[in-house]
C-alpha cells in the first residue's frame, strides 16, 4: 500500500510557492524590450505605391497625347474629314496618327511590363524609350509637320519629353525606392531571426539542476547537542 501523502508539509510550502510565482511574475514584467518577442515585420506591398504613382503617369501620357491629336483633328475641318485625311489616307509627312500610334505603344509596353508583371528592370523603358526618341527624331526630319499649324511643334516634342520623364521617373524612384524597401524588409526578418533563440531557449535537460537532499526531521537539535558534547569534552581537557 502507498504512503499516505503528508498535506501539512505541502500546505506549509504554499506560501513558499506563491511568493516564487510572484517574484516571477514581476520579474518576467521587468524585462527589457529587447527580451519582449519580436514583433513580425510589417507586410510588404504587392504594388507599391512609387509603382502605383508610375502607372498613372504613364496612363496620364496616353490621355494627354491623345487630347492633343483630337483638338489638331477638330482645328481647321470637322474630326470625321480629318481622321479620313489621317487615318484611311495615312501619309508619313502630314499626318499625326503616328504619334497617337506611338503613345499607345509605350502605354501597353509599361503598363504589361511594370504592372501586369512587376518587372524589377528597365529594359522595357528602354526600348520604349529608343523606340519613341529615333521614330520622333525622323518623323521631324523627314515630315513637313512645322509647315501645317502650332501643333506640329507641340505633339512631337510633348511626346519626346514624356517618354523622357518616364524613363527619369523609373529609374530613379521606382527601382530605387523599390530596392531600398526590399533591403529594409530583409534586414528586419534577418534581426527578428536572430532575435527569437534569445527568447525562445532550447529545452533544458534535467541534469542541468541538482537538489540536495533533504534533511532529516530534528537533525538542528542533533547538531546541537552534539556542538554542546565538544564544547564540554574540550573545557574538562583544559582542567586536567
Amino acid at each position: 500500500m502507498p504512503s499516505a501523502v503528508d498535506y501539512s508539509e505541502l500546505g506549509g510550502n504554499l506560501p513558499a510557492i506563491a511568493s516564487l510565482s510572484a517574484s516571477f511574475s514581476q520579474a518576467s514584467l521587468s524585462l527589457p524590450s529587447p527580451y519582449y518577442p519580436p514583433l513580425p515585420p510589417g507586410e510588404r506591398k504587392a504594388f507599391s505605391d512609387v509603382r502605383r504613382t508610375f502607372c498613372l503617369f504613364v496612363t496620364f501620357d496616353l490621355l494627354f497625347i491623345t487630347l492633343l491629336w483630337i483638338i489638331e483633328l477638330n482645328i481647321n475641318k470637322s474630326i470625321w474629314t480629318s481622321l479620313e485625311n489621317e487615318v484611311i489616307n495615312y501619309n508619313f509627312k502630314s499626318s499625326f496618327f503616328d504619334i497617337f500610334v506611338l503613345a499607345v505603344f509605350r502605354f501597353l509596353c509599361l503598363q504589361v511590363g511594370y504592372a501586369a508583371f512587376r518587372l524589377r528592370h528597365w529594359w522595357v523603358i528602354a526600348i520604349t524609350t529608343l523606340v519613341t526618341s529615333a521614330f520622333l527624331i525622323a518623323k521631324v526630319i523627314l515630315s513637313d509637320l512645322f509647315s501645317q499649324n502650332a501643333f506640329g511643334y507641340v505633339l512631337p516634342i510633348t511626346s519626346f519629353v514624356v517618354a523622357w520623364l518616364e524613363t527619369w521617373f523609373l529609374d530613379f524612384k521606382v527601382l530605387t525606392q523599390e530596392a531600398e524597401d526590399e533591403r529594409v524588409y530583409l534586414a528586419a526578418v534577418n534581426a527578428a531571426c536572430e532575435r527569437a533563440p534569445m527568447i525562445f531557449p532550447t529545452a533544458v535537460s534535467d541534469g542541468q539542476f541538482y537538489s540536495p537532499p533533504e534533511s532529516l526531521a530534528g537533525s538542528e537539535e542533533d547538531l546541537d547537542e552534539e556542538g554542546l558534547g565538544r564544547r564540554a569534552v574540550t573545557e574538562q581537557v583544559f582542567l586536567f
